[in-house]
């Protein structure tokens, strides 16, 4: 007799759906016979890796057969170099979607509840339900998060907040003053998450830098990734920056040799060519202001976003929309699992590619 073993496991997994991430153009091609289509789905960097870090993965093939620095005192060091947080007080991740994970898992049971907001990362409400704790969902504000909100639906039993600054996919963000003074009056025994995948592109004088409110509140973790502006998706390795107790305790979950070594060699040697990163911050402004301004001329509604994507309403519902870009040989992002059935996520690409985005767009749209 089989065995259904769905039914096996906890109740939170047997809920969940799978991740489902941007088409890959393999993919796109096989389905329909496309050649040369682009894709601008998955808020990747299309400048392509720094030099260095390519490079430090060549010098790092010779030591294949090694397991990695478990610790990865280089990637800590230059992480320490370029933003001055001591090592014990960064845990590496593959990539940072594994340390939202890791925190859920050191600090919330299934007694617990965890608070994030409407329309914010995907990553937030998988992590709760599969651990099987409550979700507070507070409803977004101006398709942003509503800090005054998210400080009354703080329960007794709320271990975690998530707030996404930068927030994916609606790319709003959250000014220093307001973030302050909701981390006032976060309860001290309250891990707030704050998720910085996005914060090298913004370009606001009033925007938080979280690794400078660390030593104010003990209950603050920051995360970011290498996976967009450092443009190094493909490898998987982000960093959470803390209160030592806190790495302590994910250091207690993570997995041993989490990070791969060509992941920690790519990631230091890229976090130290600011020439690329601000190539790939310039690029990246020029493609929003053209994007948005193909927005504009076509009279379509987008939410201001200071990532690398920008989110547009179709004025209709948007799956067939995105089928129909897909025969353009175009990816972009629906993002209806959000709760955004009428709007596309589009990432930043090249100004050729953005191009060709907005051509498919007019023409899907009639």
């Amino acid at each position: 007799m089989s065995c259904d073993f769905t039914q096996l496991a906890t109740s939170g997994v047997q809920g969940l759906h799978p991740y489902q991430p941007g088409k890959p153009l393999a993919e796109l091609e096989r389905e329909y016979g496309i050649q040369n289509a682009i894709k601008l789905a998955s808020n990747e960097n299309p400048l392509g890796a720094s030099p260095r870090a390519i490079a430090a993965i060549q010098t790092e093939l010779a030591e294949i057969t090694r397991y990695p620095d478990g610790n990865g005192f280089v990637l800590k060091q230059a992480i320490f170099e370029q933003f001055g947080v001591t090592l014990n007080n960064i845990t590496l991740g593959n990539g940072s979607n594994d340390l939202l994970e890791l925190i859920a898992r050191g600090f919330v049971s299934n007694q617990d509840s965890v608070l994030f907001s409407q329309h914010a990362f995907a990553v937030y409400p998988i992590v709760t339900q599969a651990i099987g704790a409550q979700a507070i969902i507070t409803p977004a504000k101006n398709w942003g998060h509503d800090l005054t909100a998210m400080l009354g639906a703080i329960q007794t039993n709320t271990r975690v907040i998530f707030i996404a600054n930068p927030n994916n996919p609606t790319g709003t963000w959250l000014d220093r003053d307001s973030l302050h003074a909701f981390l006032r009056q976060v309860p001290s025994n309250v891990v707030v998450v704050l998720d910085e995948a996005y914060s090298e592109y913004v370009d606001e004088p009033t925007f938080p830098n979280g690794l400078e409110l660390l030593t104010e509140f003990p209950n603050l973790v920051v995360t970011r990734t290498f996976s967009k502006a450092y443009g190094l998706a493909s490898l998987r390795v982000g960093y959470a920056a803390a209160a030592a107790d806190i790495t302590n305790v994910l250091n207690r979950v993570r997995q041993p040799f989490n990070v791969n070594s060509f992941a920690l060699a790519a990631a230091a040697a890229a976090l130290r060519d600011q020439e690329y990163l601000q190539q790939s911050v310039a690029l990246n402004r020029a493609g929003m202001a053209q994007l948005t301004a193909g927005f504009a001329a076509m009279g379509l509604d987008y939410i201001p976003s200071v990532g690398n994507f920008v989110t547009v309403d179709v004025g209709q519902v948007a799956a067939p929309v995105y089928e129909n870009l897909l025969r353009e040989g175009v990816i972009v992002r629906p993002i209806a699992n959000y709760g955004m059935p009428q709007h596309l996520r589009i990432s930043i690409g090249k100004p050729e590619e953005n191009q060709r985005f907005l051509e498919a767009l007019k023409k899907v749209l009639g």
